[in-house]
Protein backbone atom coordinates (compact mmCIF):
# COMPACT_ATOMS: atom_id res chain seq x y z
CA UNK A 1 0.00 0.00 0.00
CA UNK A 2 1.16 3.53 -0.77
CA UNK A 3 1.00 6.58 1.47
CA UNK A 4 -1.56 9.12 0.28
CA UNK A 5 -1.79 10.92 3.61
CA UNK A 6 -2.54 14.60 3.12
CA UNK A 7 -3.86 14.12 -0.41
CA UNK A 8 -7.38 14.58 -1.69
CA UNK A 9 -8.79 12.14 -4.23
CA UNK A 10 -11.92 12.37 -6.38
CA UNK A 11 -13.53 9.18 -7.62
CA UNK A 12 -16.51 9.60 -9.92
CA UNK A 13 -19.21 6.96 -9.87
CA UNK A 14 -17.98 5.80 -6.47
CA UNK A 15 -21.24 4.74 -4.87
CA UNK A 16 -20.89 1.16 -6.09
CA UNK A 17 -18.93 -1.31 -8.18
CA UNK A 18 -15.42 -0.48 -9.36
CA UNK A 19 -15.71 3.12 -8.21
CA UNK A 20 -16.56 2.08 -4.67
CA UNK A 21 -13.63 -0.35 -4.64
CA UNK A 22 -11.29 2.44 -5.77
CA UNK A 23 -12.63 4.88 -3.18
CA UNK A 24 -12.15 2.34 -0.40
CA UNK A 25 -8.61 1.51 -1.56
CA UNK A 26 -7.50 5.14 -1.77
CA UNK A 27 -8.96 5.89 1.64
CA UNK A 28 -7.02 2.98 3.13
CA UNK A 29 -3.91 4.52 1.64
CA UNK A 30 -4.66 7.72 3.57
CA UNK A 31 -6.42 9.98 1.07
CA UNK A 32 -9.46 12.11 1.81
CA UNK A 33 -11.90 10.78 -0.80
CA UNK A 34 -14.71 12.65 -2.54
CA UNK A 35 -17.29 9.96 -3.32
CA UNK A 36 -19.17 11.17 -6.40
CA UNK A 37 -22.61 9.85 -7.27
CA UNK A 38 -25.30 10.76 -9.78
CA UNK A 39 -28.58 9.77 -8.16
CA UNK A 40 -28.19 6.99 -5.59
CA UNK A 41 -27.51 9.02 -2.45
CA UNK A 42 -28.10 6.06 -0.15
CA UNK A 43 -25.42 4.00 -1.90
CA UNK A 44 -22.94 6.90 -1.80
CA UNK A 45 -23.52 7.42 1.91
CA UNK A 46 -23.06 3.70 2.48
CA UNK A 47 -19.67 3.94 0.74
CA UNK A 48 -18.73 6.90 2.94
CA UNK A 49 -19.90 5.05 6.04
CA UNK A 50 -17.85 1.98 5.16
CA UNK A 51 -14.75 4.12 4.65
CA UNK A 52 -15.23 6.00 7.91
CA UNK A 53 -15.86 2.83 9.91
CA UNK A 54 -12.52 1.55 8.63
CA UNK A 55 -10.81 4.70 9.90
CA UNK A 56 -10.72 6.61 6.60
CA UNK A 57 -12.09 9.98 5.55
CA UNK A 58 -14.66 10.55 2.80
CA UNK A 59 -17.65 12.65 1.86
CA UNK A 60 -20.33 12.46 -0.86
CA UNK A 61 -20.48 14.72 -3.91
CA UNK A 62 -23.60 14.75 -6.07
CA UNK A 63 -23.62 15.79 -9.74
CA UNK A 64 -25.57 14.58 -12.76
CA UNK A 65 -22.81 14.04 -15.32
CA UNK A 66 -25.28 14.00 -18.19
CA UNK A 67 -26.36 17.59 -17.52
CA UNK A 68 -24.92 20.42 -19.65
CA UNK A 69 -23.54 22.15 -16.55
CA UNK A 70 -22.18 18.93 -15.01
CA UNK A 71 -18.64 20.19 -14.38
CA UNK A 72 -19.81 23.43 -12.74
CA UNK A 73 -22.25 21.55 -10.51
CA UNK A 74 -19.61 18.99 -9.63
CA UNK A 75 -16.97 21.47 -8.54
CA UNK A 76 -19.44 23.60 -6.60
CA UNK A 77 -20.46 20.50 -4.63
CA UNK A 78 -16.83 19.45 -4.21
CA UNK A 79 -15.76 22.84 -2.86
CA UNK A 80 -18.66 22.87 -0.42
CA UNK A 81 -17.77 19.40 0.84
CA UNK A 82 -14.10 20.28 1.24
CA UNK A 83 -14.90 23.55 3.01
CA UNK A 84 -17.08 21.71 5.53
CA UNK A 85 -13.99 19.71 6.44
CA UNK A 86 -11.72 22.72 6.66
CA UNK A 87 -10.02 21.93 3.39
CA UNK A 88 -9.22 24.24 0.49
CA UNK A 89 -10.51 23.63 -3.06
CA UNK A 90 -7.38 21.88 -4.30
CA UNK A 91 -7.06 18.14 -4.95
CA UNK A 92 -4.37 15.68 -6.00
CA UNK A 93 -6.09 12.74 -7.68
CA UNK A 94 -8.94 12.46 -10.17
CA UNK A 95 -10.26 9.03 -11.12
CA UNK A 96 -12.72 9.25 -14.00
CA UNK A 97 -14.63 6.07 -13.30
CA UNK A 98 -18.29 7.03 -13.77
CA UNK A 99 -19.83 5.57 -16.87
CA UNK A 100 -22.92 3.97 -18.30
CA UNK A 101 -23.14 0.90 -20.48
CA UNK A 102 -25.31 0.50 -23.51
CA UNK A 103 -25.43 -2.97 -24.94
CA UNK A 104 -26.48 -2.94 -28.54
CA UNK A 105 -25.01 -3.36 -31.97
CA UNK A 106 -25.41 -1.27 -35.08
CA UNK A 107 -28.96 -2.43 -35.69
CA UNK A 108 -30.01 -1.21 -32.23
CA UNK A 109 -28.24 2.14 -32.38
CA UNK A 110 -30.33 5.20 -31.51
CA UNK A 111 -29.34 8.85 -31.47
CA UNK A 112 -30.64 9.29 -27.92
CA UNK A 113 -28.56 6.43 -26.51
CA UNK A 114 -25.48 7.55 -28.45
CA UNK A 115 -25.74 11.09 -27.08
CA UNK A 116 -26.27 9.87 -23.50
CA UNK A 117 -23.28 7.54 -23.51
CA UNK A 118 -20.96 10.14 -25.00
CA UNK A 119 -22.19 12.81 -22.58
CA UNK A 120 -21.46 10.71 -19.50
CA UNK A 121 -18.53 8.58 -20.64
CA UNK A 122 -16.59 11.14 -22.69
CA UNK A 123 -17.76 14.74 -22.31
CA UNK A 124 -18.02 14.63 -18.52
CA UNK A 125 -14.48 13.30 -17.89
CA UNK A 126 -13.00 15.76 -20.38
CA UNK A 127 -14.68 18.78 -18.84
CA UNK A 128 -13.99 17.62 -15.30
CA UNK A 129 -10.32 17.72 -16.24
CA UNK A 130 -10.63 21.05 -18.04
CA UNK A 131 -12.49 22.79 -15.21
CA UNK A 132 -10.38 21.10 -12.55
CA UNK A 133 -6.88 21.96 -13.77
CA UNK A 134 -6.75 25.11 -11.67
CA UNK A 135 -7.49 22.99 -8.59
CA UNK A 136 -5.37 19.93 -9.44
CA UNK A 137 -2.02 20.34 -7.74
CA UNK A 138 1.28 19.90 -9.57
CA UNK A 139 2.45 16.30 -9.35
CA UNK A 140 -1.15 15.13 -9.38
CA UNK A 141 -2.67 12.02 -10.88
CA UNK A 142 -5.46 11.42 -13.39
CA UNK A 143 -6.69 7.89 -14.04
CA UNK A 144 -9.34 7.14 -16.65
CA UNK A 145 -11.26 3.87 -16.38
CA UNK A 146 -11.64 2.41 -19.85
CA UNK A 147 -12.53 -1.12 -20.97
CA UNK A 148 -11.21 -4.22 -22.67
CA UNK A 149 -13.74 -3.35 -25.35
CA UNK A 150 -11.20 -0.97 -26.90
CA UNK A 151 -8.76 -3.85 -27.45
CA UNK A 152 -11.05 -6.83 -28.03
CA UNK A 153 -13.98 -6.47 -30.44
CA UNK A 154 -17.42 -6.36 -28.76
CA UNK A 155 -19.78 -5.33 -31.58
CA UNK A 156 -22.73 -5.99 -29.28
CA UNK A 157 -21.60 -2.91 -27.27
CA UNK A 158 -20.68 -0.67 -30.17
CA UNK A 159 -21.35 2.79 -28.76
CA UNK A 160 -19.99 1.95 -25.32
CA UNK A 161 -16.78 0.69 -26.93
CA UNK A 162 -16.49 3.89 -28.94
CA UNK A 163 -16.78 6.04 -25.81
CA UNK A 164 -14.01 4.13 -24.11
CA UNK A 165 -11.83 4.44 -27.19
CA UNK A 166 -12.27 8.22 -26.96
CA UNK A 167 -11.19 8.07 -23.33
CA UNK A 168 -8.01 6.20 -24.30
CA UNK A 169 -7.15 8.90 -26.84
CA UNK A 170 -7.85 11.61 -24.26
CA UNK A 171 -5.36 9.94 -21.92
CA UNK A 172 -2.57 10.18 -24.49
CA UNK A 173 -3.17 13.84 -25.27
CA UNK A 174 -3.51 14.91 -21.64
CA UNK A 175 -0.41 12.99 -20.57
CA UNK A 176 1.70 15.00 -22.99
CA UNK A 177 0.04 18.32 -22.20
CA UNK A 178 0.20 17.99 -18.42
CA UNK A 179 3.64 16.39 -18.21
CA UNK A 180 5.42 19.73 -17.57
CA UNK A 181 3.41 20.04 -14.35
CA UNK A 182 4.45 16.57 -13.18
CA UNK A 183 0.89 15.30 -13.57
CA UNK A 184 0.58 11.74 -14.81
CA UNK A 185 -2.41 10.57 -16.86
CA UNK A 186 -3.10 6.89 -17.42
CA UNK A 187 -5.86 4.54 -18.51
CA UNK A 188 -6.89 1.37 -16.68
CA UNK A 189 -8.90 -1.09 -18.76
CA UNK A 190 -10.92 -3.70 -16.84
CA UNK A 191 -12.38 -6.82 -18.38
CA UNK A 192 -15.46 -8.51 -16.98
CA UNK A 193 -15.86 -7.47 -13.33
CA UNK A 194 -18.59 -8.56 -10.93
CA UNK A 195 -20.57 -5.32 -10.69
CA UNK A 196 -24.16 -4.18 -11.14
CA UNK A 197 -23.31 -2.93 -14.63
CA UNK A 198 -22.93 -6.42 -16.04
CA UNK A 199 -25.24 -8.30 -13.65
CA UNK A 200 -27.56 -9.21 -16.52
CA UNK A 201 -24.68 -11.22 -18.04
CA UNK A 202 -24.24 -13.29 -14.85
CA UNK A 203 -27.75 -14.58 -14.21
CA UNK A 204 -26.95 -18.31 -14.59
CA UNK A 205 -23.98 -20.53 -13.71
CA UNK A 206 -23.42 -21.12 -17.42
CA UNK A 207 -23.32 -17.40 -18.12
CA UNK A 208 -20.88 -16.80 -15.28
CA UNK A 209 -18.66 -19.61 -16.54
CA UNK A 210 -18.64 -18.07 -20.01
CA UNK A 211 -17.50 -14.71 -18.66
CA UNK A 212 -14.90 -16.31 -16.40
CA UNK A 213 -13.44 -18.15 -19.38
CA UNK A 214 -12.41 -14.87 -21.03
CA UNK A 215 -9.64 -14.58 -18.41
CA UNK A 216 -6.62 -16.85 -18.33
CA UNK A 217 -7.33 -17.21 -14.59
CA UNK A 218 -10.82 -18.53 -15.35
CA UNK A 219 -12.62 -16.16 -13.03
CA UNK A 220 -14.54 -12.92 -13.17
CA UNK A 221 -12.68 -9.91 -11.84
CA UNK A 222 -13.51 -8.05 -8.64
CA UNK A 223 -13.55 -4.31 -7.94
CA UNK A 224 -10.48 -4.83 -5.73
CA UNK A 225 -8.55 -6.22 -8.71
CA UNK A 226 -9.00 -2.89 -10.48
CA UNK A 227 -8.68 -0.71 -7.39
CA UNK A 228 -5.25 -2.10 -6.59
CA UNK A 229 -3.98 -1.16 -10.06
CA UNK A 230 -5.35 2.36 -9.61
CA UNK A 231 -3.74 2.50 -6.17
CA UNK A 232 -0.36 1.94 -7.79
CA UNK A 233 -0.88 4.48 -10.56
CA UNK A 234 -1.80 7.30 -8.15
CA UNK A 235 1.14 6.54 -5.86
CA UNK A 236 4.63 8.01 -5.93
CA UNK A 237 5.88 4.66 -7.20
CA UNK A 238 4.20 5.40 -10.55
CA UNK A 239 5.76 8.84 -11.00
CA UNK A 240 7.53 7.70 -14.20
CA UNK A 241 4.44 6.11 -15.76
CA UNK A 242 2.20 8.28 -17.92
CA UNK A 243 0.19 8.05 -21.12
CA UNK A 244 -0.23 4.32 -20.63
CA UNK A 245 -3.08 1.89 -21.29
CA UNK A 246 -2.85 -0.56 -18.40
CA UNK A 247 -4.63 -3.80 -19.18
CA UNK A 248 -6.37 -5.08 -16.04
CA UNK A 249 -8.46 -7.78 -17.67
CA UNK A 250 -6.94 -10.92 -16.20
CA UNK A 251 -5.48 -11.78 -19.58
CA UNK A 252 -8.68 -11.47 -21.59
CA UNK A 253 -8.15 -12.34 -25.23
CA UNK A 254 -4.64 -13.75 -24.90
Amino acid sequence: MSDLTGRTAIVTGASRGIGRGIAERLSRDGALVAVHYGSDEAAARETVKTIEEAGGRAFPVRADLEAPDAADTFYAALEAGLAERGEGPGFDILVNNAGVSGAGGLDQLTSENFDRLFAINVKAPLFLVKRGLGRLRDGGRIVNISSAATRVAFPESLTYSMTKGALDTMTLALAKELGPRGITVNTVAPGFVATDMNARRRTTPEARATLAAYSVFNRIGTPADIADVVGFLVSDDARWVTGQYVDATGGTGL
